[in-house]
């Protein structure tokens, strides 16, 4: 619907002024206002924002939600820059884009690179050109500043009810079910220690980006977590063999969880799959070709606007409850992401089994037609 460019200068700390270029596209916002990551990324371009706000208005309307789709990003190497140059970079972003966000308009989140502390700078400073005090303008917030309770491991929790939903229509125990995990960072590790707790599953492999480690017998992600903390990576974790993301992918097991990079499924390996279910808590990680194949195979993808969806669901709830400025218990959260994640389950599944199609497809089907449905109704097509 619209793309804002914006030129963002500000002065480092040694006194050096640089010019950064920022980006904020509103995809569709039929059903309700804009929802979306910012990203800090020195490889950030306007066609991967505008890629994944239109991701963001399918992931709003498959489990659905009353908010249409946004992306941001900023051109920068977050990595570099201190602590006051990424508040400086973060204030003037949205003095330059704060015009077109809003409660009632469009409302960002943290995305790569950026966290509550981030969104917490962006929401005082839209507060400042408002005037008065508008937590509802971001998601993702500090508790203290509106932030929801259960938004730490919303993304992996959502995953692992639809998880739950998959098995029980396979007809899989989950209880003696082998769990591989590529991708160990928020959602990943959350994946672990959730998948490991609450259904009783052996996490068998997990990796990151600098490899991976695997016991048949099992490993403990609260001991594997303090390991990455301690050193950096999963790798070398005690009593574990070493294996490569490639080889964790194809591992003889029953999920698997791809959380981690993008197009990592693909045609030279997704024959190779022996996962029954795989349950994608990345963005994009198996492409078209790749799809063909696994469903051939009879493995079940729960797709990963739909499988992730919880990160949203939860952020959406943050929203809501900055809007009547009354804030759940956990237990509540979580009683409503249940709800919502479980029904958009079978909202999918219902029609991928009409429609003869695999998961992903028929979530495109519900959600373009949710949104279709908008547009007509209000007179655009």
């Amino acid at each position: 619907m619209r793309e804002l460019h914006v030129s963002i200068p500000i002065k480092l700390d040694d006194g050096t002024p640089k010019v950064f270029r920022g980006f904020r596209v509103q995809y569709n916002d039929a059903r309700g206002p804009g929802k979306g990551g910012i990203r800090y990324h020195p490889q950030e371009t306007i066609d991967t924002v505008k890629a994944l706000a239109c991701w963001m208005t399918w992931k709003c309307a498959t489990v659905d939600i009353p908010l249409g789709g946004a992306k941001g990003g900023i051109i920068c190497d977050p990595k570099s820059m201190c602590l006051h140059e990424l508040e400086r970079l973060s204030r003037a972003y949205i003095d330059r884009v704060g015009m077109i966000l809003g409660p009632e308009k469009d409302i960002p989140a943290p995305d790569v690179y950026t966290n509550p502390q981030t969104m917490a700078w962006m929401m005082d400073e839209f507060s400042k050109l408002r005037g008065y005090y508008t937590p509802g303008v971001i998601t993702g917030k500090p508790i203290p500043l509106g932030g929801s309770l259960g938004r730490g491991d919303a993304t992996a929790r959502g995953g692992l009810i639809t998880l739950r939903e998959a098995a029980k229509h396979l007809k899989l125990n989950l209880t003696k079910a082998r769990v591989a995990i590529q991708g160990f960072g928020n959602a990943g590790s959350y994946a672990a220690t959730l998948t490991k707790e609450l259904e009783g599953a052996t996490i068998v492999a997990v990796s990151d980006s600098k490899g991976g480690i695997y016991d048949p017998k099992g490993l403990d992600p609260a001991a594997v977590i303090k390991h990455k903390q301690r050193t950096g990576s999963v790798v070398n974790f005690p009593g574990a063999r070493f294996i490569s993301n490639e080889e964790l992918l194809e591992l003889d097991v029953e999920v698997l969880y791809p959380s981690g990079l993008e197009l990592v499924i693909t045609e030279k390996n997704a024959a190779n799959i022996k996962a029954q279910v795989v349950a994608e808590l990345a963005n994009g990680p198996t492409t078209p070709e790749a799809d063909d194949i696994l469903y051939q195979k009879g493995v079940f993808v729960i797709p990963d606007f739909l499988c992730n969806a919880g990160g949203l669901t939860v952020s959406y709830f943050e929203w809501v409850q900055n809007l009547y400025n009354y804030y759940w218990d956990l237990e509540e959260v979580h009683e409503k992401l249940t709800k919502k994640m479980v029904k958009a389950f079978y909202d999918v599944l219902e029609i991928s089994q009409r429609e003869k199609v695999d998961m992903r497809t028929a979530a495109y089907i519900l959600a373009i037609s949710r949104v279709v449905e908008a547009m007509k109704l209000r007179g655009w097509i």
